[in-house]
C-alpha cells in the first residue's frame, strides 16, 4: 500500500505541477502502477470505463458541428430581443448559457456566448468583464444537472450505473437536475443584485443566420436516444458511449457528402479534447492501482473516522471538502478520485452511496466558481477578456463567484439533503 500511496501522491503533485501535461502525468502513472505490479494487466479492460470515454469523444465533436452551424448564435439573438436592459441581458445570457451547459461542453458553452455578450458591451460601451464572468459560472452550475452536462456528471452516471433520465427522477426521488435547478433560479437573483445598476436598453440588430440544421438533429437526437436507452434493461455497458459517437459518424459522413472538404470533416475530431481522455484513461488505471492495494479502504476509513456514524456529518463534510478542492484544483481527477472513496465511506457506514454521490458532485462542480481557477471555463472567460484587452482583477470575479457560488452550493447542499438524506 505505501508503494501506491507514495506513487498516487507524486501522480497529485505533478497534475497540479503541470498543468498543461496533466495528460502525460496521468498516463506514466498508470503505465508505472501497471510495470510495478500493483494493478494487474488482467484488470485493465475492467477497470477503464469505456463508455465514459466514448460519450465524451462522441458529444465533443457533435458540439464542433453544433457550434459552426450558428445556431447558438441565433437562439442568443432571440433572447436579447426579449430583453428590456442590460440588467436582465446578462440575467437572460447567463440562464441561456446555463441550458446550453447542461448539455454542451461547459468551454464550449462560453466561446459560443461569450462573443454576444462582447458584442452587447461594445454596442453600449460598457466593461463586458462582469458579463463574462457571469456566463461562465452559469455555464459551470448547470453542467451537473444532466449526465451529458459535464465531464464529472458522466463520471457519476458511470459509476453509480446512472441513466440519462436518472439525473431527472431516480428511484422515484428529484434528482441532480432539479437541484442544480433551484441553485440557478436562486443565483439568477444574486445577478439581479450585482447588476441591479446596469439599466442601459439592448437592442439586437438582427438574427444571425442558421446555416445548417442538420447539427441541431445530431445534438437532439444524442438527448433523445439517451433517454430512449434509459429504459432499456439489461442494456450493455457500452450503450451511451456508442449512442454518441454513432451519431457523430453520422455527422462526419453528413458533412463529408455536403461540402466534400477534408478539413470541414477533420475539424469536429480535431475538436474532441484528447489530452482530456487521456487524463481520464490514465486516471482509471490509477485508480484501480490504488483501489487494488487498499488505499481508497484506508482514506474513506479516515472520512469515516471523523463523520463516525453520522450521514449527515459526512455529506456535509463531502459537500463543503469538495467546494474548497475544487476552488483550487481540477474537479474531473478530484471526483474521479473521490467516487470510489465515497462508495467506501457508505458501504462502511452501512448505507446506500447516493446521498453522499451527489453531495460530491454538488461541491465539486459548483464550487469551480469560486475562484477564476477553479474551472476551465472560468479560465476560458478570463482568456477572452484578456485577448480583447481587458485585465480581469481577482476582486472583479469574487464579487460574482462568491455570492453566485454559495447560492448555489447552498441550494443544492440542502435539496440533496432533503430528498436524498432525511429517512
Amino acid at each position: 500500500m505505501t508503494v501506491a500511496l507514495i506513487l498516487f501522491a507524486l501522480t497529485y503533485i505533478g497534475l497540479l505541477a503541470l498543468p498543461d501535461k496533466r495528460h502525460l502525468v496521468a498516463l506514466v502513472a498508470a503505465a508505472l502502477f501497471v510495470i510495478l505490479g500493483i494493478l494487474p494487466v488482467g484488470k485493465l479492460v475492467e477497470t477503464v470505463d469505456f463508455n465514459v470515454l466514448l460519450m465524451i469523444a462522441g458529444t465533443m465533436g457533435i458540439v464542433s458541428l453544433f457550434i459552426d452551424s450558428q445556431m447558438p448564435m441565433r437562439l442568443a439573438d432571440l433572447i436579447l430581443k426579449k430583453t428590456p436592459n442590460v440588467k436582465w441581458a446578462v440575467v437572460f445570457l447567463s440562464l441561456f448559457a446555463g441550458i446550453v451547459s447542461a448539455f454542451i461542453d461547459n468551454v464550449a458553452t462560453v466561446l459560443m456566448i461569450a462573443p454576444v455578450a462582447m458584442a452587447i458591451s461594445r454596442r453600449l460601451k460598457i466593461n463586458p468583464v462582469p458579463m463574462i464572468i457571469a456566463i461562465a459560472v452559469s455555464s459551470n452550475l448547470q453542467g451537473a444537472a444532466t449526465l451529458v452536462g459535464d465531464t464529472t456528471s458522466i463520471l457519476l452516471g458511470g459509476y453509480a450505473g446512472m441513466d440519462f433520465m436518472d439525473f431527472f427522477f431516480f428511484r422515484g426521488r428529484p434528482c441532480m437536475f432539479w437541484a442544480v435547478e433551484l441553485g440557478a433560479v436562486l443565483s439568477s437573483l444574486s445577478l439581479l443584485w450585482i447588476f441591479r445598476k446596469e439599466t442601459g436598453s439592448v437592442d439586437a440588430d438582427s438574427l444571425t443566420p442558421v446555416n445548417d440544421y442538420v447539427p441541431s438533429v445530431l445534438l437532439a437526437g444524442v438527448v433523445v436516444l439517451l433517454i430512449g436507452a434509459s429504459f432499456i434493461p439489461g442494456k450493455p455497458a457500452v450503450t451511451n458511449g456508442l449512442i454518441c459517437m454513432s451519431l457523430l459518424v453520422a455527422g462526419l459522413i453528413y458533412t463529408a457528402v455536403k461540402t466534400r472538404d477534408g478539413k470541414k470533416v477533420a475539424k469536429p475530431v480535431q475538436e474532441i479534447d484528447f489530452a482530456t481522455l487521456f487524463l481520464l484513461l490514465g486516471l482509471f488505471v490509477v485508480i484501480g492501482g490504488i483501489k487494488e492495494a487498499g488505499v481508497i479502504d484506508a482514506v474513506a476509513g479516515i472520512f469515516v473516522g471523523i463523520s463516525g456514524d453520522n450521514l449527515f456529518l459526512a455529506y456535509t463534510l463531502i459537500v463543503w471538502a469538495s467546494v474548497a478542492f475544487s476552488a483550487f484544483i481540477d474537479n474531473i481527477p478530484y471526483v474521479a478520485t473521490m467516487l470510489p472513496v465515497v462508495q467506501g465511506m457508505a458501504s462502511m457506514m452501512g448505507v446506500e452511496p447516493y446521498v453522499l454521490y451527489f453531495g460530491l458532485l454538488t461541491g465539486a462542480t459548483l464550487g469551480g466558481n469560486l475562484t477564476p481557477v477553479g474551472a476551465s471555463a472560468n479560465i476560458t472567460a478570463i482568456g477572452i477578456l484578456r485577448k480583447a484587452g481587458f485585465e480581469v482583477k481577482n476582486r472583479d470575479f469574487l464579487r460574482i463567484g462568491i455570492p453566485f457560488t454559495l447560492t448555489a452550493v447552498i441550494a443544492g447542499y440542502v435539496f440533496v439533503w432533503v430528498f436524498w438524506g432525511i429517512g
